[in-house]
Parts: structure tokens; C-alpha cells; sequence
């Protein structure tokens, strides 16, 4: 039985097997034909794909032949209009060769002409002159120098006039644009001007206080005199000492130190001297402080500390009595406002301001004007050439060549000629007012001369007879250059020129 059931179930499987194989191999020719037929259909289409590109290429080219065709055509007309033109100005180039040809024929023609009338012309001048000087009893040479005198009169009275005229216009012009910019810097800057004495007074608490300053047998106030450089007066004035020095900074000091010295009670030559290496360190820290406070309230930057301490010491420097700090202050902010008037650069203005004085914290150390002092050491820390500039030109040592120096030099004038800004020598005053009259009554015609407003003008009354009106404007104009050149002086001085005539008659 068991035998039996394994029979019929090994028929079955092989049954089953033959039946799925055969329906397996059918499935197999049914997809080998559909991939055939796939096949096929790809490769029509890709034959439809190839003949229509080679349609498309066809047509390009049959396009590009004939654009080719066109744009052949199109130069080939160009090159032909081209050539026509060519050949049309090379037709005129040549015509006008004939003519100028021509034309250098007719100017020999005339050159020659020219020639002949010159002959004909210089004959029948030395026959003119042969006339003259027979009818005159003057030979050729004395009569051309008589024309060419008479000629130098008159040209003499007509550049006179030229210069009067151009002058008056240009002067006109420049007052109203100077007036303008001065007007802008002084109303727009109102600065105080100090003004330096020689002396410090010192206040005691009561007298027996210059015995001490004195010392035993004057040991401490020479010891004060020999160490502070300065002059120390003791008299009668009571309950004072007065400290006099032309170096402003070393009476500073000195006042400082004898006030400290009052106040400790030790004066004693030692304690003298501990006390003003104390007061000059704190001097020297002041002054740094105080010329950095300045420059950066100016606004200005990048300034060498040495230049930065010399300004500090400017405070304690004074010229004609007016403070050199104050003094180069004033002329920066005047100087920057005019240089932005004028459209200039204002910082570099004010710094040129600010430095144009800067020989003057050296001149008690070393030799030399402060102007050649001031370049060098701006010159030394590598200073911009408008600011060397500046220091030769604002004392006429140099042209001013920039707008920043013009300014500068015209601060300087404006701040230092204003009314009470300056003291002077009365010496010096008389010597300057002497040269400036000795210069005008030196000229030709010059009948007297005379320095009035405190120097600041100059009448010269010249010979009605000898100077005439043209010549009074050159005469002033003369005097003038010569006071510049020949005269130290601050601001400007005007020269007038008076050229009077009297008639009299007596009616008898």
C-alpha cells in the first residue's frame, strides 16, 4: 500500500514538473518575441531621428551658403566704394599739390617783388634822410637818438598809465576778497592776547623772611642766583622780593622754587637745590602736558613728541611783550579759517600756524634767528614742506608757495599788528620810522617825507615839476619794494605819494 502511494506521488511530481517547464519555455518565446518587436520599433525611429537631422543639416547649409553668398556680396560692394574713394582723394591730393606748386611760385614771384620795393624803399629812405639832415644840421645817429628818447618818454608814460590802471582794478578785486576773508577770520575767532612782563613779584608773610632768603653773609640768594639764572631783588618794598629775568621760563621756575622754599621754612643752600630739580622736573612734565593738550585741541595728529614739548615751552617765551604761545595760537585758528576760505587744507593750515614760531622756545639755548631754528628742528622730525615753508616765508625769507603759507604769513601780520598785541623798544621804534623816511627821501624828486599812524604810513611830498602823475605812482610803488626789502617791521606800511601844484599871481 505504502509502495503504491509512493508511486503515485512520484508520478504526479514528475507530472508537474514537465507541465510548469513547458509553460516556463512558452513564456520564454513570448517575451524573446516582444523584445524583437521592441527591437525593431527603436531602430525605426532612430531611422525617422536620422533622416530628419540630415534634412535640418541640409537646410543649415543651404541657409549658410547663401548668408555666405550675401555677405560677400555686401563687401565686395564696400571695398569697391572704398576704392573709389581712395582713388577720388588721391585725385584731390595730387590737385591740391599742383596748387600749392603753384602757389610757392607766386610767393617767389612776390618774395621777389618784395625785394625790389624793399631796394626801391631803403633808396629813397637814405635819400629822405640825406634831405633831413642837411635841412636839419643833425647827423643820422644824433637824430635817432633824439626819436628813440622821445619814444622812451612816451612809453614810460604809457606802461605808467597801464600799471596805474591794472593796479587800481587788481587792487580793487584783491581788497574786496581779502577784506572778505580777514572779515570771516576775525569775526568768526576773537582771541586775547597776553601780555608779558620782566619781572615776578613774590608776597612774604613778613619781612624777617628776606633775611633767610638772603642768608649768612648772602650765601643762599647767591646760591639761588647762580643755580635759577635769574635776578633777585631784595629792597625796602615791604613784605616783597622781585625775580627778574628776560627767560621767562627760567623766572617761572624761579618764582616757583623760592615760593616752595617759603613754604618748607629750610633755606639752605642743599635743600635749595633739591628743590629746584624737584620744581624743573615738574616744569618739564607741564610743558609736555600742556603741548599735548594743544595739539589735541587742534585736531591735529602725528606730531613728534620733541615738537610737542617745544610748543609747551612757547608759553613761557614772549616777543615785544606779547606771549609766543598765545601769539602762534591765535595765528593757527586765523590761518585755518582763512585757508578754508580760500580752499585750502585747514589742519595743515593750523599746523603750520601752530609751528611757524616754534625757533622761538630755542632761542635762549642756542645761536641763530628763530626762523633758521624753527626750520631746522621741523626739518629734523620730518615736518611737511608747507609748515618749513610757512616759518621762512611768514619774515620774507622765502615766497609763500601754497595757500597754507599765505595764510599763515597774513595770521602772523594780523595778529601781531592789531592794536596793544605788541609792545616796542622805543629805540627801535625811532630807528625803523628813520630808515623807512631816509628810503623815500633818497629818491629823485623827493622833496620830504614823513612817517605818521606809528610807522604804519609813510607821506612823501614830491616836486610838482620834477614827478608827474604817472611817475608818483612808479615812485610809489619803488619806495614800497624797498621798504619790504630794506625793513623789519610787523603788519604793512602804506606809501602815499603827494604831488602838489601851486599857482600864484599878485594883483598889483
Amino acid at each position: 500500500m505504502l509502495i503504491e502511494l509512493l508511486s503515485e506521488g512520484v508520478v504526479i511530481a514528475g507530472i508537474t514538473y514537465f507541465v510548469t517547464r513547458k509553460i516556463d519555455q512558452a513564456k520564454h518565446d513570448i517575451y524573446v518575441e516582444q523584445a524583437k518587436q521592441k527591437a525593431k520599433a527603436i531602430e525605426h525611429e532612430a531611422q525617422l531621428l536620422l533622416e530628419k537631422q540630415k534634412s535640418m543639416l541640409k537646410e543649415k547649409e543651404i541657409e549658410l551658403e547663401r548668408n555666405a553668398k550675401m555677405e560677400l556680396g555686401r563687401l565686395k560692394g564696400e571695398y569697391h566704394s572704398k576704392l573709389d574713394n581712395l582713388i577720388k582723394k588721391e585725385e584731390r591730393i595730387e590737385e591740391t599739390r599742383r596748387e600749392i606748386r603753384k602757389n610757392e611760385n607766386a610767393i617767389k614771384n612776390e618774395y621777389r617783388q618784395i625785394d625790389t620795393l624793399r631796394e626801391h624803399y631803403e633808396g629813397k629812405y637814405n635819400e629822405m634822410a640825406q634831405i633831413i639832415e642837411n635841412a636839419s644840421g643833425l647827423t643820422k645817429d644824433e637824430a635817432k637818438a633824439i626819436a628813440v628818447s622821445k619814444a622812451e618818454e612816451a612809453a614810460r608814460a604809457e606802461i605808467a598809465n597801464v600799471v596805474r590802471r591794472a593796479e587800481s582794478e587788481a587792487r580793487m578785486e584783491a581788497k574786496k576778497k581779502a577784506n572778505y576773508i580777514l572779515a570771516q577770520a576775525t569775526t568768526r575767532f576773537a582771541g586775547e592776547f597776553a601780555s608779558e612782563r620782566l619781572i615776578n613779584t613774590i608776597n612774604l608773610a613778613n619781612d624777617d623772611l628776606k633775611g633767610r632768603i638772603i642768608g649768612k653773609e648772602g650765601r643762599n640768594i647767591k646760591a639761588l642766583e647762580m643755580l635759577l639764572g635769574v635776578d633777585i631783588i631784595i629792597d625796602d618794598t615791604p613784605n616783597t622780593i622781585i625775580v627778574s629775568s628776560f627767560n621767562l621760563y627760567r623766572r617761572a621756575i624761579a618764582t616757583k622754587t623760592i615760593e616752595m622754599l617759603i613754604e618748607d621754612g629750610r633755606i639752605q643752600p642743599t635743600r635749595i637745590e633739591e628743590i629746584y630739580e624737584k620744581v624743573s622736573k615738574e616744569f618739564e612734565e607741564e610743558l609736555m602736558e600742556e603741548g599735548n593738550r594743544i595739539v589735541m585741541d587742534m585736531g591735529i595728529s602725528d606730531m613728534h613728541p620733541e615738537l610737542i614739548k617745544l610748543i609747551g615751552r612757547l608759553k613761557f617765551r614772549a616777543s615785544y611783550g606779547q606771549n609766543a604761545l598765545a601769539h602762534s595760537l591765535e595765528v593757527a585758528h586765523l590761518a585755518g579759517i582763512m585757508a578754508v576760505e580760500m580752499d585750502g587744507d585747514e589742519r595743515l593750515a593750523k599746523r603750520a600756524g601752530l609751528l611757524h614760531d616754534i625757533g622761538k622756545a630755542l632761542t635762549h639755548e642756542y645761536e641763530g634767528s628763530h626762523v633758521d631754528l624753527g626750520a631746522e628742528v621741523c626739518k629734523r622730525y620730518k615736518e611737511h614742506p608747507v609748515v618749513i615753508n610757512a616759518i621762512y616765508a611768514h619774515h620774507g625769507h622765502e615766497e609763500a608757495a601754497s595757500i597754507e603759507s599765505a595764510a599763515v604769513c597774513t595770521a602772523d601780520a594780523l595778529s601781531a599788528a592789531r592794536p596793544g598785541a605788541r609792545r616796542e623798544v622805543l629805540e627801535n621804534f625811532l630807528k625803523r620810522v628813520q630808515e623807512i623816511e631816509n628810503i623815500a627821501t633818497a629818491k629823485v624828486g623827493v622833496v620830504n617825507a614823513y612817517a605818521i599812524s606809528a610807522g604804519r604810513e609813510v607821506r612823501v611830498v614830491v616836486n610838482a615839476k620834477l614827478i608827474n602823475d604817472n611817475e608818483a605812482v612808479l615812485l610809489a610803488k619803488e619806495i614800497a619794494d624797498e621798504i619790504e626789502q630794506g625793513v623789519q617791521y610787523p603788519g604793512e606800511i602804506k606809501v602815499n605819494v603827494i604831488r602838489e601844484v601851486r599857482a600864484t599871481h599878485i594883483a598889483r
